[in-house]
Formats: C-alpha cells, structure tokens, sequence
C-alpha cells in the first residue's frame, strides 16, 4: 500500500494573529520538505545520550496541530530538521527567522497577560487561576506561589497606574507572573537533558534584576525548583557574532564526539581537567575554546588522527575568524584623509596608493601598483559601501606622490571633482570609451612617468570600445608604466567580462562591506561568514594585498 503525505489540519487562532504566523511559517516548511510523517521528523532529531527521543512524534504533531505555542527547544529542532530536509541554503539563518517569530509572541502574550487579567477579578478567583496554572504541581507548590504574588503585588512597578480595587489589582499582577512563569518552564525543556548547562544557565537567571524578587519569595519557603527558573531572558542574550558560523561548527564537531561517549559537561572536566563551567561558556556564548583544552579533549576522548586534526582546523578556522572580527571592532568609525596620509610608510613607492587604515598600530595601507602579480587593484562592495569615497583617497594619493592619472566615470561619482587637478591626462565620463581616445591617453606613460587609470562603476565599460586596451594595460602594465584601479557593484562585476576577469589575476583589492561570499573571487581571497554579510556601513571593509592575509580597515572620508 502507497502512504501518501497528507497536509496536517491547521489550529484556529484567528485571534493571535503573531501565533497563526508561526504556525503558518511552521507548516509551510513542512510542505517545502516533502510533508514528512511525524515519526519521521521524530526520527531525525535523533535521540539523547540516554537514549530516550529527544521529540515525540506527539509532540511534534503538538506544535503543527494544537492552539499553543510551542517549546523553543522543541520547535528549534523541529525547524532546523525540516531546514535541512528542505535544502536550504541557510539552515541557521531559517532558524533565526523562527526564533524571531517565537520571540513575537511570547511579547504578545505577556503584552496580554499584563493588560488583559481573567474576567472574574477578585483575590480568590486570582488565587485559583494561579493553581490552576499550576495544576501538575504539589500543594507546596501553590502556596509559595500566593506568596511571592501577595507581595509582589504590594509594591506595583512605577508609571502603572493601580486599580482602586487592591483584590483587582493583585490579579491582574498574579495572572501576569503566571504567564511569566509559564514562559520560563517552556524555555527550561530546551536545556533539561544537559543537566550541567541548566545549572549554570539558571544561575545566571537567578542574579537577574527581573526575577531576582520572585526567586528569592520561592526560596524563602523551599528550595528552588530548578525548572522554575529555567527562562532565557533577553537581558542575557549573547549579541550575534560575525564569527558565529565559524564556532557554530567548532562546536558541533566538539558535541557529536561528546555525545558519542555520553559524557556530560562534568565528565568533560574530569578527563580533560578544565572546568564544566568553561566548557559551558564556551558553548552558550558561542566563545572560542583554548586550544589545549580541545587538545585534551582529543587525547581522553581517543579520537583518531583524521578527527583530531578536523577538530583543530576547525578551531584554527575559528580562532582566525574571531581575530578578524575583534580587529575591526577596535577600528575608528571614521578619519580624514590628511589623518590617514600622514599614517603612511615615509619611504613608500611612487605608486602607492592610499586604501585605508587598519592593523594593531592603525597604519595607512594600499598596493603598490608597479608590483605584483598584474598591474590592478579591486574595490568591490554593494551601492552605498564607500566605493567613489575609496577611489578618491587612491586617486589623491597617487597625485600627491606625482603619478599621472585617467579618469573614468560611465555614471555621476565624485571622482569627477579631480578632473581639473594637475596630473589628471584625461576624464572619460561617458558610458563608453573610444579605442583611439583611450589608447591616446595613455601613449605618455612609460616605466619612469607612469598613468594610472581610476575606473568608477567598471560594471558598465564592460564591452566598451576601449577594451582591448584594457585588456593590453591587464597584461603588459608592468613593461608600459600603466596600472588599472577599478570599482564596481559586487553583484554586477562578472568574471564573464573580456577585460575584467583579467583583472582578478592580481589577487588583490579592497571589499567594502560584502554581503556575497562571491565577492572575495574578485581580490584573490575566500570570504567566509564572518566577513560577509553584516549590515553595510560606508568606509569599512577588508583589505587583500596579496599576501593570503585579510585586514580590517576603515576608509579615509
């Protein structure tokens, strides 16, 4: 018999509009993968280290089918399955979406639970909503709970206005600190089966200003119920890293080993003998591990030569990409030209171009263009990164060591400004460039009086007349006294061009804030997530001289 895939019948929540949207969202990812059967997406989550499944096939077809909001832990791992089933590109990225999605209403429903209490207001009816919410809970349990509402509600947060009704009053605050808690027993399933990381994790929770009342009222009474506490608030989320991806993978190399010999966080620091509560950082903060504590780890755990030396290129991986992240986070947000000129090398050659500030010291960096391997220099970046700024302090810089130049705008840039200068041979600002005119240009050039040629917008000259000329420059710069410094839109430059893909051979450049790993084609490098992707701020980029080395600079303005 031929089982086939079924949709699964949506809950009514016509009046949560922000939930009808995840669970919309939900099962329309489910259709992009197939329509897997519950067990199956049960089957893939996997089990835990006790061998238990980590999601029911109930529970699954609980986040599809019934009017609540499901577990972040659950729906975590039920999104990132179906992600990855469905092909996409970005399995981490669809995660995030859903974690947003999720985050919007929980707002909503502590927006509403704070604003709209039960119907029936009165103290003893606020007393039974809160053991009713409690249902599962000992007799214990409810009473401690009256308690830490009762007084909580004597001291009512400042701006709200109080009901002069004290019974309404007190339960409306009861009914909001229910849904709170409520919200915090979600949050504590998603790290129940690591019962280290819980710890750790609700300690922190505990030293928090917006719980710290109510966890001291339940204390007071009884020891903590470790799920009481078990939420992850906002106020300690970890801001994203530019480095995530990297750590991410680092990470879930270090776990899968981990999980293989079912040792728990407190097991980690007895072989390897670094704390649980380091091994715990590292992980829920997305922080790089010390190198020897994975060392350690390799060596108790027994792992073979392969998966050590994976283990540690992937650390190597991580470590480059926190570095990265860590030197542009010490960059200036901005510096004038004349700041940045007098940062450079006294003795720097003659056509030495001005590309930006970086390193541990803030020097002023850029090519030298009568070196290397092709006679060119890149700047590549999305519309609005700082591409015309980047060649204005490269034209003016070359001027100001006495190198001749040619200018070309096919569209308005502010390179236009320059055309006047003394040292400017000609300015092209057509969207075209005739073969004579050009090669006419730069008939003057010669080893001992070299032209450069600035290009802005290089994307529309792409088949202009003057490119066999372009092409010659590309490849007999070096003998001629010429050199080629272009810019252009990362997602319009192709490497398809006649006289473009020429360009790519000097394995250098400038990307001003790229959002396309694609973009370090263009200057000799591989870009990985930790570079590309950030939101685009003008003058900020990652310089490639060549060397195999990318630096973060900051773009003189």
């Amino acid at each position: 018999m031929i089982v086939v895939a079924q949709p699964w019948k949506r809950p009514e929540l016509a009046d949560q509009p922000d939930l009808k949207k995840l669970n919309d969202e939900l099962h329309d990812l489910r259709l992009e993968a197939g329509l897997p059967s519950a067990r199956t997406i049960r089957d893939h989550v996997g089990r835990d280290v006790e061998d238990y499944w980590i999601v029911n096939h109930q529970a699954v077809l609980d986040a599809f089918q019934k009017p609540d909001l499901p577990p972040w832990g659950r729906l975590e791992a039920i999104v990132r399955v179906l992600a990855e089933v469905g092909r996409h590109n970005d399995v981490d990225g669809e995660v995030n979406r859903f974690k947003g999605l999720w985050k919007q209403v929980v707002r909503e429903t502590v927006a509403q639970a704070s604003v709209h209490p039960p119907a029936d207001s009165t103290a003893s009816a606020a007393d039974d909503d809160v053991d009713d919410a409690a249902g599962s809970s000992k007799d214990s349990r409810k009473q401690d709970t009256k308690d830490s509402s009762g007084r909580a509600a004597e001291e009512p947060s400042a701006g709200r206005e109080t009901s002069s009704n004290p019974h309404q009053a007190a339960a409306q605050f009861n009914y909001a600190e229910e849904s709170l808690k409520g919200l915090i027993l979600n949050a504590a399933q998603a790290l129940w089966y690591d019962k280290d990381a819980l710890r750790v994790f609700l300690g922190v929770v505990r030293r928090s200003d917006g719980f710290a009342k109510m966890a001291d009222a339940a204390e007071e009474r009884r020891p903590a119920n470790a799920t009481f506490y078990g939420v992850k608030s906002r106020e300690f989320e970890v801001p994203y890293s530019p480095a995530r991806l990297e750590l991410v993978t680092l990470h879930r190399c270090l776990d899968e080993h981990r999980r293989k010999r079912k040792w728990s966080f407190t097991d980690m620091e007895e072989q390897t003998g670094v704390s649980s509560d380091a091994w715990i950082r590292w992980y829920t903060h997305d922080e790089l591990p010390e190198r020897e504590a994975l060392v350690a780890f390799s060596h108790m755990a027994g792992l073979q030569m392969k998966d050590h030396v994976l283990l540690l290129g992937l650390w190597e991986a991580a470590r480059d990409a926190v570095e990265a992240q860590n030197r542009a986070g010490t960059l200036p947000s901005s510096i004038s030209f004349d700041e940045a000129w007098a940062m450079r090398d006294p003795a720097a050659p003659r056509m030495w171009a001005l590309a930006g500030v970086g390193g541990d010291s803030l020097t002023a960096y850029g090519p030298d263009l009568a070196s290397g391997t092709a006679p060119a220099f890149v700047v590549a970046g999305p519309p609005g990164s700082g591409r015309s700024t980047t060649l204005v302090n490269i034209a003016r810089s070359l001027l100001a060591s006495g190198t001749q130049l040619v200018l070309a705008t096919p569209k308005p840039s502010p390179l236009r400004r320059l055309a006047d200068r003394d040292g400017v041979v000609a300015c092209f600002d057509q969207d075209d460039i005739g073969h004579d005119e050009f090669e006419e240009a730069l008939s003057r050039a010669s080893a001992e009086d070299p032209i450069v040629v600035v290009m802005d917008d290089a994307e529309v000259l792409d088949e202009c007349d003057a490119q066999r000329v372009l092409r010659n420059l590309l490849e007999h710069g070096f003998e001629d006294g010429t050199a080629l410094v272009l810019a252009g839109d990362e997602d319009k430059l192709r490497p398809h061009y006649p006289w473009l893909n020429r360009a790519k051979r000097a394995h250098r450049g400038l990307l001003l804030s790229p959002q396309e790993r694609h973009a370090g084609d263009w200057i000799g490098i591989k870009t990985g997530s930790s570079v590309v992707g950030s939101p685009i701020t003008p003058g900020r980029g990652w310089l490639h001289l060549g060397d195999g080395n990318l630096m973060a600079v900051t773009v003189p303005r």
